[in-house]
């Protein structure tokens, strides 16, 4: 009896599936349409937002349901770049998959490294994950999040540890890398790519932090995998691995070179979005993935039709995943239509103008992670909130740099639980991981890495630390 009733707890409180969370969070954006008081901020005469400068509208201008399902159509063609770049680059990994490579190395390395394995081969790949996410950073990430899915599966770990060393990973070195800020340095009027050094220390500080959650995590659910969010969803620890023995495995020329080659595309597509037009990073990304997965294919004696046919398996995999991007940014933009986003970033910011110069930096990444979630475009987060912090720092004081690293440390980290950043959303389809069960698992790695965030940016602001180095 007992077990029945857990069984029905279990029904009745299953997350629903993630087209219907969209779909809700779609038209609680349109309700909010109607609630919140419609206003926006003066603009200049060049369009720059005024931040001291709000009104609220006369009338409410709502967007209603019909409206709001109306936005899917033009945000899924508004995204067509990422959305194409996602499929690109699941195809190609997906060509980079079948040919072996990947599981050649994983079980060489798991061979010859035994019980002392895991652990470092977690530590690796969380690593290289980080340092991929804060030079090369961007939506097209969310193709390395198979990879974290077969590693998972391979070391006989859960789902959420192919999040967790693909998007946690990915997302950590996102939000602190040292040229993730150049947008909102631009806008400050500071020098793109300053203060390097003390923001590759701190990307490794919060890369340690987050290495350090990862092993707890996976050191936890060995001991007792009850402890997994996926448990309860039918994971088992081997379940999906052919290979319960350990056997010996060797690795030829043909996976070392395979591997060389897929590691060497993404120091390309990296070195060109930082030194590139940044107009062409996508085309250029495009372009690099299909001729690697080419190449891959054919040195991993895949023939011409094999090559094909896992190009659109991967295409095919990537579709629901796709059509989620497109949704997510269709959410904003109804808060947007409906003069209500300006209104909610007002109230959010406006008690900033009264806080005390040492506690006002805190404040302002609080902030920032607040709108974060809803606001997930980073260069219309910057577009919205720079012209509003950047009189604030000036009337309180604060080095531009300080109001820079305080906007970055809140734009990172809450990008893990948003719900409307195709990143996220796609990422978890992608591993077949329910958004709640995501959520419930990566929410309070997130306060603690906002919590570390708020103590360094105090101690930069006591110390008065100028973005010279």
């Amino acid at each position: 009896m007992g077990k029945q009733e857990s069984k029905t707890l279990k029904k009745k409180f299953k997350m629903p599936h993630l087209l219907w969370i969209m779909i809700g969070l779609l038209l609680i954006c349109s309700a909010l349409t109607y609630i919140i008081p419609a206003g926006q901020f003066a603009v200049n005469a060049d369009g720059a937002i005024l931040g001291d400068q709000f009104t609220f509208l006369e009338a409410q201008t709502p967007v209603n349901p019909l409206m709001a399902l109306l936005q899917i159509f033009p945000r899924m063609v508004g995204s067509a770049p990422i959305i194409f770049v996602v499929l690109i680059s699941g195809a190609a990994i997906q060509v980079f998959l079948d040919t072996g490579t990947f599981d050649s190395i994983l079980n060489y390395s798991v061979y010859k490294l035994q019980d002392r394995g895991r652990t470092l081969l977690i530590s690796v790949m969380f690593i290289l994950m980080v340092y991929l996410g804060g030079f090369g950073g961007s939506d097209a990430l969310i193709a390395i999040i198979p990879i974290g899915v077969v590693f998972a599966k391979k070391l006989k770990l859960d789902p959420i540890t192919a999040l967790g060393v693909s998007l946690f990973g990915t997302m950590i070195g996102f939000g602190t890398g040292p040229t993730k800020a150049f947008i909102v340095q631009g806008l400050m009027g500071t020098t793109p790519f300053g203060a390097f050094l003390t923001r590759f220390v701190i990307m490794n500080i919060f890369m340690i932090v987050g290495l350090m959650m990862m092993l707890f995590y996976i050191n936890k659910i060995t001991k007792d995998p009850t402890k997994s969010p996926m448990y309860s969803e039918g994971w088992r620890p081997g379940a999906d691995s052919a290979d319960e023995e350990l056997k010996e495995a060797t690795m030829g020329w043909r996976v070392i070179l395979n591997m060389i080659i897929f590691i060497a595309q993404w120091v390309i597509i990296t070195i060109y979005g930082v030194v590139g037009d940044p107009k062409n990073v996508f085309a250029v990304m495009v372009t690099v993935m299909l001729v690697a997965a080419i190449i891959e294919g054919i040195i991993g004696k895949m023939n011409a039709d094999e090559i094909g046919n896992s190009f659109a398996k991967g295409l095919a995999g990537m579709a629901f995943v796709c059509f989620v991007i497109g949704m997510a940014k269709s959410v904003s933009l109804v808060l947007t239509a409906g003069n209500v986003l300006q209104t909610i970033v007002y109230a959010i910011t406006l008690p900033l103008m009264s806080l005390p110069r040492w506690i006002s930096t805190v404040g302002m990444t609080l902030v920032v992670a607040i709108i974060n979630p809803i606001i997930p475009s980073a260069t219309s987060k910057a577009a919205i909130l720079v012209p509003i912090f950047k009189p604030i720092g000036e009337v309180l004081g604060l080095k531009p740099e300080i109001v820079v690293q305080a906007y970055q440390f809140g734009d990172g980290f809450t990008n893990l639980v948003s719900p409307l950043l195709g990143w996220t959303i796609g990422g978890v389809a992608m591993a077949k991981v329910p958004f709640g069960k995501w959520v419930k698992w990566a929410f309070p790695k997130v306060l603690i890495l906002i919590g570390l965030s708020c103590v360094i940016i105090t101690i930069l602001t006591v110390t008065g630390w100028t973005g010279a180095i």
